[in-house]
């Protein structure tokens, strides 16, 4: 009895464990020959297929998602107006985890991917397979990578198109965290990979600094009030930029703030919100979006103030049919002197109906509409529509 009852909480335990990978439940769990260990595999293979109102450049992933960094902006977006289909299954994932029952609680371990890795064309169409999760629990600290502690991934939305709303933030990167629960909740503090992105004097395109002086610190703190969760986080960084090409060797700290919430209404319905303030949102916002830092001519470091945020309702019109529909935007205010072509801000609406015959299936359809403008005033749009079909095992 003994033996089943810790079977029996490893398993609840991993499958805590995965639903934080933000997939679809339908673990395969089975027990180790010999051993305590619970392993589980999960996974669904997705297909998606895409028109949209133009292509965002030949083989560019843009077309498979959303990124509204890739928005053509501007006299030549024009150009791009080929009404574009696309179809692909990049976001099939596969996930492997395990839950060993130890004096000091359960040590649990997670390895996740998908295959938006390396980019193909689409003649060969052979996507490679990427990183998304790979860490590892015992007691109350957490290592490797995973969603970043900044932000609760719980709130965020259903969507059929992969890149999401365009006010929300989305990193998965290697960290330290430490865990504390109490009654109604939880909070975590974390030590984060940094990297910083700066955009510079003339150029359109930001750069990735080549060095990084300490790490992203996060906090965050979870509360169940009711049937309502919430959460609160806090960001500081170090953006750093040390460049012999630019002159330039600076620091400075920034950060940010986020509150979000997931809202029951009725027996089904949900509400969903997220808000996020600060100078370094940066590479936070979904898509990398906002450099970090900005670089001026006299070679000095500026941050800005940049804003975000989404909000979300979803509704089960029956048991098994739901919609979900959404507004979301993100806003920045760069420094004077700014190159023109540096994203500003953005904007994104979804609207879905999915339909789950079974539970381990997804079938549905989504329109996406999008913005993104840019510093010297240039702006684009796209249009989509959306037709994808999962399969969850």
């Amino acid at each position: 009895m003994d033996k089943f009852a810790r079977l029996l909480s490893g398993i609840t335990a991993a499958a805590s464990l995965f639903a934080a990978s933000g997939a679809a439940r339908a673990d395969i769990t089975f027990k180790a020959p010999g051993s305590e260990t619970t392993l589980i595999l999960r996974g669904y293979v997705k297909a998606d297929a895409i028109a949209s109102n133009h292509s965002t450049g030949v083989d560019s992933v843009g077309d498979q998602e959303l990124l509204p960094g890739a928005i053509p902006v501007g006299p030549t977006a024009g150009e791009h107006k080929t009404n574009q289909v696309t179809f692909h299954a990049r976001q099939s994932r596969l996930g492997f985890g395990t839950s060993t029952p130890t004096e000091y609680g359960d040590m649990t371990t997670y390895v996740e991917g998908d295959f938006f890795g390396a980019d193909s064309n689409e003649s060969a169409n052979s996507h490679g397979f990427r990183l998304r999760h790979a860490y590892g629990t015992f007691g109350k600290l957490l290592a490797g990578q995973t969603w970043t502690n900044f932000f609760n991934e719980q709130a965020y939305i259903e969507t059929l198109d992969f890149g999401g709303p365009t006010g929300e933030i989305f990193v998965r990167q290697a960290q330290f965290r430490w865990t504390e629960k109490y009654a109604g909740g939880d909070w975590s503090v974390a030590a984060e990979s940094p990297e910083s992105v700066i955009a510079v004097p003339g150029s359109a395109t930001p750069f990735r600094a080549d060095s990084d002086h300490a790490p992203d610190f996060t906090a965050r703190i979870r509360r169940t009030i009711g049937s309502a969760t919430y959460s609160a986080g806090a960001l500081a960084r170090n953006v750093h930029v040390d460049s012999a090409a630019l002159g330039a060797d600076s620091g400075r700290w920034g950060g940010a703030l986020t509150f979000s919430g997931i809202v029951p209404i009725g027996s089904r319905d949900d509400l969903r919100f997220d808000a996020n303030a600060g100078n370094a949102i940066g590479r936070y916002q979904v898509g990398g979006f906002f450099p970090d830092g900005y670089l001026d001519a006299s070679g000095n470091l500026q941050l800005a103030h940049q804003a975000s945020g989404y909000i979300a309702y979803r509704h089960f019109w029956t048991p098994t049919l739901r919609s979900t529909v959404e507004y979301s935007a993100a806003n920045s205010t760069p420094p004077a002197g700014t190159a023109a072509g540096i994203n500003k801000s953005d904007r994104s609406q979804h609207l879905n109906l999915i339909w789950s015959p079974i539970p381990a299936v997804n079938l549905g359809g989504e329109l996406v509409h999008a913005e993104r403008t840019v510093v010297g005033g240039d702006h684009g749009n796209l249009n989509r529509i959306q037709f994808s079909a999962q399969y969850t095992f």
